[in-house]
């Protein structure tokens, strides 16, 4: 472990202490040097969690850069010993020594704080940095008072109140120890007395100079010097002086000074100079390894004396150390659904300077629905702060910014990827709002009619879509058997070949569904417009041609030019420009006696009827649309050019028709006219019978004097009502019709007095002449009149 890591474990050991208590977090004391695989404590229970929560949360350790020393059981719930623990080592002199590290789970994210104290155990003996340590102790001078028995004359110093006698050579004894610190020399004057009488006395000046002994210990000035060195200074830098005096004299009063301290790095970083006691730097003082640094300090002479000192050194902490941003959990998905509030990133920032430089605030970049929250001190959370809307913005990189609050500041900043990933809350939206298309009739079954197309802004199977037909229905018929959706590509395909005849268009809707779940769906009308084609020819419906009697259009001889003798009338079922019809003469008898109008049909006389005019005249009439290509129609037309009916009788005989009858028509010729019979003796006998009632009540009328008026029958009269303008008079239609609807007469009455020549195959020809007139007199019978002038052909 580097000493980086061991003092930022160190340093934070007081702060985590109180954060524990203040948190309610779990904090475990354990002595050093314990084996591996012991207990240290019942985490699950400490922090109340269960078991299964350790297991789904993905429970694991976060230690940041340091060593792991500690493990988690998940199946027990406990924390281990991992690896051997020394106190010593992992935090030397320092007091207390704890470990601390997280406990981080997930879904959802939160995290522990944990500290272990390590305490300690007596596993070291005491050691010497030498082997040996040698003293200097001098010898002490001897004093001696006695100066012998001999020659011993008296004397006298004036210091002394004492005379003493003695002989030619006189001795001067110390009374006490001299020391030469409090006096290196000293003056006596020496009186010497004769034994004569009178007494004779003599002076001498004695001047004493003191010897110096190393009998002194260096003292130094102070036993405590306190200073303080700004972290990071350079090699060289003078921290202090120490200085030591030692009152003896030469050699014996030079100090030697030495640092002493054996178990730290004191020498590592610090020396002294050993004659002027200057401590310089040597190495890097880092305040974030040690705060303060104690020096002691040795004085010693050459005679073996010594004095000590400490020097307290103080580290001053510069702003050195950026913001260091572990990220202790990361999620890199996070559903877009996710509810605000919710946890991405767990943070732990250090800083391990100290003061305002140790301070550190933190934030994300703008304009993102992510924010940072504190949950404790340099504990940051990165958690939502928006909706997330993967369709919007499918990935983040979220840059965290950490700058302390040191002059000048310093930051350090990491960018997290964060993927979005995709819920399906977004329905496929069609690219219109409705669609229109249109195809033309007479297609081929499974024919593409066009595509419908629906995105879905959501990612991979949420944004599948598939095309469902919606059940519904088109003039009582499944649309589902008109038209169908592929559910893949949104092609609709006819289902069948369209009619414009038949329907002209329709609708229905077609829905949009995603591969989600819960699947999300949209719908779209769909408008098919069916174009018609000219598949019709068109249809004469006045005159009718039959195959089995032919009807003529009499035309007087004193008819005027512009004489109409009858109007063509045809119908297209198609539509637009494929229903115009126009109308061309195509053969005549005499092209110079009759013209047809190209709109309307008519035919009409272009000169002067003559007595040279043919009586029998046949007009081919082609009825022609505009389609392209065009289908036409052809009519013929029988006109008679005659002033009276015997005429038009001697002309029409051999009128015939060229039609040719298969097998069966002569099986529906013979049952039509056993039934025709059938009904014509029924109508007479019920013509009789009303007759003979109704004079049977007259007879009753006229004998009771009843005087009864008389209300006439009048046959109802069919007129083109349809507004259409095609047919400018009033017709009368009189229709009898057989079992075989295909071969059935149908007679056009003429307007007021004109008169229906109505020929059958045989040359058979009956005559009608209709006015008002008949119709009031014969009242009675006009409906079995009328079916009479209609089977006599066939009779």
């Amino acid at each position: 472990m580097s000493n980086r890591t061991m003092a930022r474990q160190v340093l934070l050991f007081i702060w985590f202490l109180s954060l524990s208590s203040a948190l309610g977090q779990v904090s475990y004391s354990i002595p050093e040097e314990m084996a591996k695989g012991s207990l240290v404590g019942n985490i699950a229970q400490d922090l109340g969690l269960d078991l299964k929560r350790l297991k789904s949360g993905k429970a694991r350790i976060y230690t940041g850069d340091s060593a792991e020393y500690i493990e988690l059981n998940k199946e027990r719930g406990v924390l281990l010993i991992k690896e051997r623990i020394d106190r010593e080592a992992l935090c030397g002199q320092t007091t207390p020594c704890a470990l601390h590290f997280q406990i981080i789970l997930e879904n959802p994210m939160e995290f522990f704080s944990v500290t272990i104290e390590i305490t300690d155990i007596n596993d070291n003996t005491p050691s010497f940095k030498k082997s040996m340590i040698v003293f200097r102790i001098s010898e002490a001078p001897a004093i001696d008072l006695d100066v012998g028995i001999n020659g011993l004359q008296s004397y006298k110093l004036p210091s002394s109140q004492q005379q003493r006698e003695g002989g030619q050579n006189v001795e001067m004894i110390l009374q006490k120890p001299l020391d030469r610190e409090k006096q290196d020399d000293m003056s006596l004057t020496l009186t010497v007395i004769d034994g004569g009488d009178p007494q004779m006395s003599g002076n001498i000046q004695i001047n004493i100079i003191v010897l110096d002994v190393n009998d002194n210990a260096p003292v130094f000035t102070q036993s405590v010097y306190k200073t303080a060195v700004t972290e990071n200074s350079p090699k060289g830098t003078i921290v202090t002086t120490v200085s030591a005096s030692d009152p003896d004299q030469g050699v014996n009063g030079e100090i030697i000074y030495s640092i002493t301290n054996t178990l730290d790095k004191v020498r590592d970083i610090f020396e002294i100079n050993e004659t002027d006691g200057k401590v310089r730097l040597i190495g890097l003082v880092d305040y974030e390894q040690a705060r303060h640094f104690e020096i002691r300090v040795q004085a010693s002479d050459h005679g073996g004396f010594t004095d000590s000192c400490k020097i307290i050194v103080d580290a001053i902490d510069i702003n050195d150390n950026k913001p260091v941003i572990n990220i202790m959990s990361k999620t890199n998905v996070i559903a877009e659904n996710s509810a605000s509030e919710t946890v991405v990133t767990m943070i732990n920032v250090q800083d391990l300077d100290s003061g305002e430089n140790g301070k550190v605030k933190c934030s994300v970049n703008e304009n993102i629905p992510f924010t940072l929250r504190s949950t404790n001190a340099n504990f940051f959370s990165l958690v939502t702060d928006g909706d997330l809307d993967r369709e919007r913005e499918s990935e983040y990189n979220i840059s965290v910014t950490c700058a302390d609050e040191g002059v000048p500041s310093l930051s350090s900043s990491v960018t997290l990827s964060l993927q979005i990933s995709d819920v399906n809350d977004n329905a496929p939206v069609f690219d219109k709002s409705s669609y229109e298309a249109s195809v033309q009739e007479n297609n081929t079954p499974g024919l593409s009619i066009f595509t419908v197309r629906a995105r879905d802004a959501d990612f991979n199977q949420n944004a599948r879509v598939s095309y469902i037909l919606e059940d519904s229905s088109v003039n009582g018929v499944p649309v589902s058997s008109l038209v169908s959706v592929s559910a893949d590509s949104g092609v609709i395909h006819a289902v069948r070949s369209f009619d414009y005849e038949q329907i002209k268009d329709f609708q229905f809707r077609v829905k949009a569904q995603d591969g989600g779940s819960p699947p999300l769906s949209s719908n779209v009308s769909v408008k098919i417009m069916i174009q018609d084609q000219n598949d019709n020819a068109p249809q004469v419906l006045y005159p009718v041609q039959s195959g089995a009697s032919v009807v003529a259009e009499i035309v007087p001889r004193s008819a005027d030019v512009g004489y109409l003798v009858t109007k063509v009338v045809a119908v297209d079922v198609d539509s637009g420009q494929n229903a115009w019809l126009s109308y061309k003469l195509q053969k005549a008898t005499d092209r110079a006696l009759f013209e047809v109008g190209l709109q309307n049909g008519e035919i009409r006389t272009v000169r002067q009827v003559t007595d040279k005019d043919a009586v029998k005249q046949r007009l081919t009439v082609v009825v022609e649309d505009n389609g392209q290509p065009s289908r036409s129609a052809t009519v013929n037309v029988n006109v008679a050019v005659a002033d009276s009916f015997p005429e038009v009788l001697s002309e029409f005989t051999d009128f015939t028709h060229d039609k040719d009858y298969n097998d069966n028509l002569t099986f529906y010729l013979v049952l039509a006219l056993a039934v025709v019979s059938f009904l014509f003796i029924v109508s007479i006998i019920a013509i009789l019978s009303v007759k003979c009632y109704r004079w049977r009540r007259e007879r009753m009328f006229y004998k009771s004097g009843a005087n009864l008026p008389v209300i006439p029958y009048y046959p109802p009269l069919y007129a083109d009502v349809g507004g259409t303008g095609t047919l400018q008079h009033v017709y009368n239609y009189e229709v009898c019709r057989t079992t075989d609807s295909r071969k059935s007469d149908l007679k056009y009455g003429r307007p007021c007095s004109e008169s229906i020549i109505s020929l059958d195959s045989s040359g058979t020809q009956t005559l009608t002449h209709l006015n008002d007139t008949n119709f009031n007199s014969f009242s009675d019978t006009w409906c079995v009149f009328n079916c009479i002038l209609n089977i006599s052909p066939s009779l």
